[in-house]
């Protein structure tokens, strides 16, 4: 069994909370979120008119690029489930 593939929900918070794929995907994060951040949200800030609305927006545009990096990691760690006797072929 490999320690960085997942079957179950306990293994795949492993998987995304481990440092190798914890520390890629927060680097993707950053590095997505900082361009769209500053593309999307950085001028309103600078002008001054950021309420609590544009702050959430930002955090989201951070959020956002984690939540699809670590979907990245499980679709391409996951292990397939064991066939079952009724569903194995001869």
């Amino acid at each position: 069994m490999n320690p960085n593939s997942w079957q179950n929900r306990r293994e795949a918070v492993a998987v995304v909370l481990s440092p190798h794929n914890l520390r890629r995907t927060v680097c993707i994060a950053l590095s997505v979120g900082t361009v769209f951040f500053a593309m999307n949200q950085l001028g309103v800030i600078l002008a001054g008119h950021a309420g609590t609305i544009v702050w959430l927006k930002a955090v989201l545009t951070y959020l956002t690029p984690l939540v699809v990096s670590n979907i990245g990691v499980l679709s391409a760690t996951r292990r397939p489930v064991p066939a079952g006797p009724a569903e194995r072929t001869t």
